[in-house]
């Protein structure tokens, strides 16, 4: 006789177990650092491109060319930064992107299937308002991935700012939503920006990825051999036309993310571990020096929204990500007869999607992409990413702040630890070994109060006779 299908629904955004919620509590703390190092070099980069007195340098720096032009790498500053900083971006996203799929919320289809049809709909919907507005303007539809992108480093940079204290659970969706975002913009990079290909370096660093994938499967360890092969295949996979920074989230792909029998971490994750800080705190400030140093004045922003280009990546960074992450993780939950977590309301999913439209690092990387022919509209549309990632910016600032309070109470419930023994008791609250711990500190906190309860009390019996005592004293002086 088969069991009773369960009728209890499905949660969604419930509680992470504890072994993601740790992986993500490090993972985002990270790139939290990252995020504020990001806006930092942002608005270095703003204010060395439009103070007159610098202005010249920062064009000088950026369009300074160094590399082997015999290998065809005779490269620009800002080049070498979009192509190459960023391959490690893409890398260390790889090997996120493997690790949900194996150990993280994607390796299950019905967990993976809210995060992936959010990000879907938070790609799609971006890109539809993007053709919708340009089409109705008059302008140039090659920028309709501009705004599909989300930039998790600036977005936990404003939650750092604005010191909210988010749920882990919605920490970890916005974090999945941009591996998966990321996944799909290397392909949209990859497949709708490849204009002509070199077969001979596109099957070289075909085979430099099948030696790399060899490597790793005979368990060859070394620095001193993957990353000379790494600097190969990048140099090939550029010369092939194809996007640099395929070959980064290739290779991220191809690490191993699960555990051996006695092992403390996968090499995915120790190489995680080492690549991330190089990452967050190097690779993208330095994209972000050298792609956000536009100019900007009351005229330009003024032109962002009379320009369709421009207006299209504004509304779909701060409509189409909200309404399509929004909208996709209400009918992924619809769908799935998955109820949303007792603790969280949808207009927590809503602030969450709206804090998505900050499409920074990526959206910058697609923008010069898509208008390489014209320096003009490329800046244009910086502007308009700028723009548009500082109004999603702002209001999702505001509907966080209006619920704060709740976060705070829901993140203390979550770090509380009365027992000590560093896991959070939200954890252990079905473990009896737990209770018996609290019980004997309860029972020392009884012992001690009663003590001190017992010196109060013959402190004041004591204080309480000493009047009388002195009416006795018959040699006080007059």
């Amino acid at each position: 006789m088969t069991a009773p299908r369960s009728t209890t629904p499905r949660k969604v955004l419930g509680r992470l177990s504890l072994p993601e919620r740790t992986y993500v509590a490090n993972a985002l703390r990270t790139e939290t650092v990252g995020g504020v190092l990001l806006l930092a070099a942002a608005v270095i980069a703003l204010l060395w491109a439009n103070i007159p007195a610098l202005r010249g340098s920062y064009d000088s720096v950026s369009h300074f060319h160094l590399g082997p032009a015999a290998l065809g790498l005779d490269l620009s500053i800002a080049h070498w930064a979009a192509d190459g900083l960023l391959a490690v971006f893409f890398f260390v996203a790889g090997i996120e992107l493997k690790r949900e799929l194996v150990a993280g919320d994607l390796r299950d289809p019905k967990a993976a299937a809210l995060p992936v049809v959010a990000a879907l709909c938070g790609m799609a919907v971006p890109a539809l308002v993007y053709t919708v507005t340009v089409v109705a303007g008059g302008g140039s539809l090659a920028g309709w991935a501009v705004p599909t992108a989300t930039d998790i480093a600036f977005a936990l940079a404003v939650l750092a700012v604005i010191g909210t204290s988010l749920p882990s659970a919605l920490r970890a969706f916005l974090l999945t939503l941009a591996v998966v975002d990321d996944l799909f913009a290397i392909l949209i990079i990859a497949v709708f920006f490849t204009a002509e290909l070199n077969f001979a370096a596109l099957s070289g660093a075909v085979a430099g990825l099948v030696v790399f994938w060899l490597l790793l499967r005979k368990g060859v360890r070394g620095w001193y051999v993957y990353v000379p092969l790494a600097l190969v295949i990048w140099a090939l996979m550029y010369n092939s036309g194809v996007h640099a920074t395929v070959a980064g989230v290739a290779m991220g792909l191809m690490l191993r993310c699960h555990r051996h029998e006695g092992e403390d971490r996968s090499p995915g994750e120790r190489i995680e571990h080492l690549v991330r800080p190089l990452s967050a705190g190097l690779a993208v400030p330095l994209f972000a020096l050298f792609s956000a140093g536009v100019a900007v004045s009351g005229g330009a922003l003024a032109e962002v929204f009379t320009e369709p280009e421009t207006l299209g990546v504004v509304l779909g960074l701060v409509v189409g990500k909200a309404l399509g992450i929004f909208g996709g993780t209400w009918l992924a939950a619809r769908f799935t007869r998955a109820s949303l977590s007792d603790d969280l309301a949808w207009a927590d999913v809503f602030a969450v999607a709206t804090l998505a439209g900050i499409g920074f690092t990526v959206s910058l990387l697609i923008g010069e992409l898509a208008f390489a022919g014209d320096q003009t509209l490329t800046n244009q549309v910086k502007v308009a990413v700028l723009l548009g990632s500082l109004i999603a910016a702002t209001l999702a600032t505001v509907l966080l702040k209006l619920r704060n309070a709740k976060y705070r109470r829901l993140w203390e419930d979550e770090e509380r630890d009365e027992d000590a023994d560093g896991v959070p008791d939200v954890y252990e609250e079905d473990d009896p070994a737990y209770h018996l711990r609290l019980a004997a500190l309860y029972e020392r906190k009884a012992v001690e109060h009663r003590r001190i309860a017992q010196e109060k009390a013959a402190a004041r019996h004591g204080l309480a006779e000493v009047p009388g005592g002195a009416g006795e004293d018959h040699h006080r002086p007059a």
